[in-house]
């Protein structure tokens, strides 16, 4: 068994169509159009921006990920997926469970920090998501399982609220 696995274009379309209509994203660089994502309660959002101060990239993010894998594995049944998503490009379905490949610069096939592009994680069907948004430098997360799960091993960037909707 595979951890990451190819959604197929048709696949991959229907998803996005529904977080473009379910979410209202919008990608944009520009702050003007800003919020990106509609979310419905409960929600938090998150400024993410202290990943790059005082040279601690590498630990936040070793962190981040190490942390939200486990948060996962918690609001994911045995042989579940979730939908692994890097906008505009090929898209997975990733089993937290099953030990990760990495690529030449040691991240995932989808990066869970959005450095440069959206970076989505979400049950299959739209319970909950951790969603990154790489020019507003945050990440936001809706469905009650992962917010509780997030409390409760909380990656230690994920510390400045900037929204959040119960």
């Amino acid at each position: 068994m595979k951890n990451w696995i190819e959604i197929n274009e048709n696949e991959e379309n229907e998803i996005w169509d529904k977080i473009y209509n379910d979410l209202k994203f919008k990608p944009s660089v520009h702050p003007n159009d800003w919020p990106s994502l509609q979310i419905s309660a409960p929600y938090i959002k998150y400024d993410v921006s202290d990943i790059y101060k005082d040279n601690k990239y590498e630990e936040l993010y070793k962190d981040l990920e190490e942390k939200m894998e486990n948060i996962f594995v918690e609001c994911t049944k045995e042989n579940e997926y979730v939908l692994a998503l890097d906008w505009q490009h090929r898209c997975y379905y990733f089993n937290p469970r099953i030990e990760s490949i990495r690529d030449e610069f040691g991240e995932w096939p989808v990066p869970i920090f959005p450095n440069g592009d959206y970076y989505f994680f979400i049950q299959k069907e739209f319970k909950w998501g951790f969603l990154g948004h790489p020019w507003e430098k945050s990440i936001s997360i809706f469905g009650e399982e992962l917010i509780q799960s997030i409390e409760q091993k909380k990656p230690k960037l994920l510390k400045k609220i900037v929204d959040k909707n119960f």
